[in-house]
């Protein structure tokens, strides 16, 4: 009986969304656009009161809002944002089982929600960004990027947080959110190696991919970061020869980082 009410009120929205869009739509045919634009703001608020309703009696059925966001993704994943919206509204203190539930659920949704709960202020920018990423961990690109873009003030703690949490994803992280935000390279590089300190090379290497007339900076932050940590010096440097920097560039780069001539020679392989 359970699953029976269920599907009838998955049914019996559907219907409703539908049998609403279609009317908007005839209406907006015939109406001036003053008219038109007072009926889909009206068709909008319908929308939304049809909308908290059933959310309402999902999480009534389902016993955890949580669960209720997970059906009804399943059964209606462009519905899933709109439907976050609302819960975060009228169930602000559920926001962690709201957003995990939403994003693993519905993934490819992941970079609106994200900005939706910033916006909504229901926690800090980087508690959203850590619940995210552990909600569904192969969008971290997703996930500090909305959050890069929606509080670009963060974006220090934003790197840090998102490194901490997943740092097998360091170098797609920090490559990410430089090409969005090439001014901030070094604030970037600085704090997810400090961070996760042997990640140095992974984010040299992913560096020098998209930005390789930049070795300087790169080679030269990753070796000055890593600098009392020498087995890391030496793996950054290695990269970064691997890469296809010169080595009397490279060398250049090690001692003006603070690196001695020896430690140099014996980290990379004379070509």
């Amino acid at each position: 009986m359970f699953r029976i009410n269920k599907q009838l009120s998955l049914c019996a929205l559907a219907l409703t969304l539908s049998a609403n869009v279609f009317a908007q739509t005839a209406n907006a045919e015939t109406a001036s656009p003053k008219d038109s634009e007072l009926e889909t703001s009206s068709q909008a608020k319908r929308n939304n009161d049809i909308q908290l309703s059933f959310l309402r009696r999902q999480v009534d059925q389902n016993m955890s809002v949580g669960r209720a966001i997970s059906s009804i993704a399943g059964h209606y994943p462009q519905e899933v944002v709109s439907v976050v919206d609302l819960a975060l509204d009228y169930y602000p203190d559920k926001y962690r089982e709201i957003i995990f539930a939403a994003i693993s659920a519905q993934p490819s949704s992941t970079e609106e929600i994200v900005k939706l709960a910033i916006e909504k202020e229901v926690s800090s920018c980087p508690n959203i960004v850590q619940l995210a990423i552990k909600a569904e961990p192969t969008y971290v690109d997703f996930v500090v990027q909305a959050a890069a873009v929606a509080t670009p003030d963060e974006l220090d703690e934003i790197v840090r947080v998102a490194v901490l949490t997943q740092p097998d994803a360091a170098d797609s992280i920090v490559q990410t959110l430089s090409q969005e935000h090439p001014n901030k390279l070094v604030e970037i590089m600085t704090t997810a190696i400090n961070t996760v300190p042997f990640v140095g090379e992974y984010v040299v290497d992913a560096l020098l991919a998209v930005f390789p007339n930049r070795a300087q900076t790169v080679v030269e932050t990753a070796v000055r970061e890593s600098v009392e940590q020498r087995e890391q010096v030496m793996k950054i440097l290695s990269t970064a020869q691997h890469a296809g920097v010169d080595n009397a560039k490279l060398k250049g780069y090690a001692l003006a980082a603070g690196l001695s001539e020896d430690d140099f020679n014996s980290a990379i392989t004379i070509r």
